[in-house]
């Protein structure tokens, strides 16, 4: 019954007019990013953080989550009807739903991926709702030394769930940890790594960072591909509705998709992309039925399962953000510094001290997909009018957005030179295959692990045997080992390179 008063309390809070208006500009605003390629839900959250600064706190992170679904829908209509992968989890529906739209059948492509989407966004927002609770009282009887083994275990998740070579997802976590130690000290007040530069003092935005590695890496990196590369599908899309038959083959794949994006959202490195890349596999390597398109030529279920994963991930990846404060993804270590922006303490307390907010995001998650599937569906044509505008004409307008957006966080100038700074860093960590997401969440989780270890330290007076001797925290240190273990056998590194391969 207390699940259906808080929902109840959460819908009160999303259904104000304030708060409907702000869950619609985000759902629109994730669409349309997620529809143009190249502009991603991180790049869009980091360019969008200093606009939310004059937004109540619950208006602000309900826009934000509103923009993160949302380019999961607006992703797969790029996907399907000009080959382009609108956010980096639609590249697996690339496979198929583009081979459905040469063939004349982009409608039911484009059905299969709104309403699976749908399904899993509702399924994944129960998820959340009813686990959040219970996984609060577990995180309360969290110390400083559980905190810690907690972020070493989240640290090591993200190494072992990134896309691509593991060294280089390891250097990307330790050049984040790095960056988060420059600035002064919390316990001496002293300057660390500064090199006498008085804005550094403070240490390096997150913002900043963001905006550069995710927003001016992607347009240096998009700016550097000859225009021919832009191939538009100029096809009307006729009848939107599936057939039988494909309802029939939809069904169990959005099923299986959902199941499995639930789960794989909540672990730490997981995420959409994850997700949308095992559902793929897993449809692959389940049997045919008589009569049906083999994969790579048009199967719905290439399209279904996908989409579905990546949004069910999507909305389950809040629960150990909401639950107990830490970021399984880049997104959401995005809405950590949303959060703190409004003087917002990221875990347990969220749901104790401020239930409004934490419920209201919930049961706006419901009204985002609703708005979704009424959104995207009608849209469908002027989202490939929008994909024939020249990337030239686009590109300075995101470039000016960012520059505005970092300058009006603290009026420096020095901020600006710091994101252009991080564009090139960022654009040559696309040409070195180096995801940059593994950077920002080492980045976020550095100074709380250091915290919290020097915290644990202090308890303890410096016996380092704390984090081995108290139950939660050796089970959560014994689990990264064994992943660590896992991950490192031959059979299992074979299969998370196929895992990951896009034919």
């Amino acid at each position: 019954m207390e699940l259906f008063d808080n929902l109840a309390l959460g819908f009160g809070v999303a259904f104000t007019f304030q708060n409907l208006i702000y869950a619609f500009v985000g759902c629109l605003l994730g669409t349309l990013i997620g529809v143009l390629p190249g502009v991603g839900p991180v790049a869009t959250i980091a360019m969008l953080l200093p606009a939310t600064y004059a937004l109540p706190p619950v208006a602000a992170l309900i826009m934000l989550a509103g923009i993160y679904y949302g380019a999961q829908y607006g992703g797969s209509t790029t996907a399907i009807l000009v080959n382009l992968p609108g956010e980096a989890s639609s590249v697996v529906t690339m496979i198929d739903g583009y081979q459905m739209a040469r063939k004349g059948r982009a409608g039911p492509a484009l059905a299969a991926a709104g309403m699976g989407s749908f399904f899993a966004g509702c399924v994944g927002t129960l998820i959340l709702a009813a686990f959040a609770a219970p996984l609060t009282e577990v995180a309360f009887k969290f110390g400083p030394a559980e905190y810690f083994s907690l972020m070493v275990l989240g640290l090591i998740g993200a190494v072992v769930l990134a896309s691509g070579s593991l060294i280089k997802a390891v250097g990307m976590i330790v050049l984040g940890l790095l960056m988060g130690l420059i600035g002064t000290d919390v316990n001496s007040g002293v300057a660390r790594f500064s090199f006498d530069i008085p804005e550094l003092t403070d240490g390096v935005g997150f913002i900043v960072i963001a905006m550069g590695v995710f927003g001016y890496g992607e347009i240096i990196s998009n700016l550097s591909k000859p225009d021919e590369e832009r191939e538009v599908f100029t096809a009307k899309v006729t009848g939107l509705m599936p057939s039988a038959e494909d309802f029939k083959n939809m069904v169990p794949a959005v099923l299986r998709g959902t199941a499995l994006g639930s789960a794989l959202g909540i672990l730490p490195g997981g995420g959409a992309l994850l997700a949308a890349f095992a559902a793929y596999t897993i449809e692959k390597k389940t049997k045919l039925r008589p009569g049906e398109v083999p994969f790579g030529q048009g199967n719905i279920r290439g399209v279904a399962s996908p989409e579905s994963a990546n949004n069910s991930a999507s909305q389950t990846s809040f629960i150990p953000l909401l639950t107990l404060g830490i970021p399984p993804n880049a997104v959401m270590a995005l809405m950590v510094g949303a959060m703190t922006i409004h003087n917002i303490q990221p875990g347990p307390q969220v749901m104790t001290s401020n239930p409004e907010l934490f419920w209201g995001l919930i049961a706006s998650m419901w009204i985002g997909n609703a708005m979704l599937i009424i959104l995207n569906l009608p849209l469908i044509g002027i989202w490939i009018k929008l994909l024939s505008v020249p990337y030239r004409w686009l590109f300075p307008a995101i470039v000016l957005f960012c520059a505005i957006g970092v300058y009006s966080t603290n009026n420096n100038t020095w901020d600006i030179w710091m994101v252009a700074m991080f564009g090139v860093i960022g654009y040559v960590f696309i040409k070195l295959g180096m995801e940059p997401a593994p950077l920002l969440l080492g980045f976020i989780l550095g100074p709380m692990m250091e915290e919290n270890l020097r915290r644990a330290m202090l308890l303890s007076r410096g016996d380092w045997s704390v984090f081995v001797t108290r139950p939660l925290s050796a089970g959560l240190l014994a689990a990264a080992l064994l992943l660590l273990i896992i991950v490192a056998l031959p059979s299992i590194k074979s299969k998370r390179e196929e895992a990951f391969v896009e034919e």
